[in-house]
């Protein structure tokens, strides 16, 4: 058995993690639980109704949250010739082709997120098992492989997030820092959970978001009573 600190145990004490709040009340509850000396990032776990062996079930997509995630990210983009320029006057911190993939090749992965023209995707896949498991490897169903890497490199400093749904069919995502306060959060939530609707694959049947709920980094995780849902993406 895992052993929690002090505080986690008190937020445990405090709460029935077992009760179904609504979205707002299980954000706040989620803030007024963050205990560590950092600025916790708050998360969302959604379990949808999909089988993501199949894929025509599999959800996958980027969002640009309203108020960005709180955190610097350092972007990395894989072009050649003018697009280099563009990339770096957009922001790109660390910009190259074959120079960049020889980079990561010896081990260097200190970046949040990567841009690829399609050009040199066949060179980027020389390294895709070294990006892929972190979550770092460009995929044109979020965006990130485009000749208009301007717009992606904007999109990724402005808090871009990109999802995914796991093998067992839970997507895993960061809405901002507990800083932000609950209204900030629940505008990126909203935003998150309106992107993921519009991405429900045909082929899934019945309920589609099954279940949620939402933690800080050091926190415990409160359940959203699903049926409320509905109401907080219209309200």
């Amino acid at each position: 058995m895992p052993r929690h600190g002090k505080n986690f145990r008190k937020a445990l004490e405090a709460n029935n993690l077992q009760e179904r709040f609504s979205v707002e009340d299980a954000v706040s509850k989620s803030l007024a639980c963050s205990f560590a000396k950092f600025d916790e990032t708050v998360d969302v776990a959604v379990r949808l109704g999909v089988d993501p062996k199949y894929s025509d079930q599999m959800v996958r997509g980027a969002v640009t949250l309203p108020n960005g995630l709180g955190k610097t990210v350092r972007v990395v983009v894989f072009c050649k010739g003018e697009k280099q320029a563009e990339a770096k006057e957009a922001g790109a911190d660390v910009v190259g082709a074959e120079d960049l993939v020889a980079r990561i090749k010896e081990g260097w992965l200190d970046f949040d997120a990567a841009v690829a023209t399609p050009d040199v995707m066949a060179l980027v896949g020389q390294i895709g098992r070294l990006l892929g498991p972190r979550g770092l490897m460009p995929n044109a169903k979020t965006g990130s492989v485009t000749f208009d890497v301007a717009k992606a490199v904007n999109e990724l400093k402005a808090g871009r997030v990109e999802f995914k749904v796991d093998k067992a069919g839970v997507l895993h995502a960061p809405l901002g820092k507990v800083s932000f306060g609950p209204e900030k959060i629940l505008e990126n939530l909203k935003a998150l959970l309106d992107a993921v609707n519009r991405l429900k694959p045909s082929a899934a049947k019945g309920a589609y978001m099954l279940s949620m709920a939402l933690s800080t980094t050091m926190g415990p995780g409160f359940k959203v009573d699903m049926t409320k849902v509905k109401n907080f993406l219209e309200g």
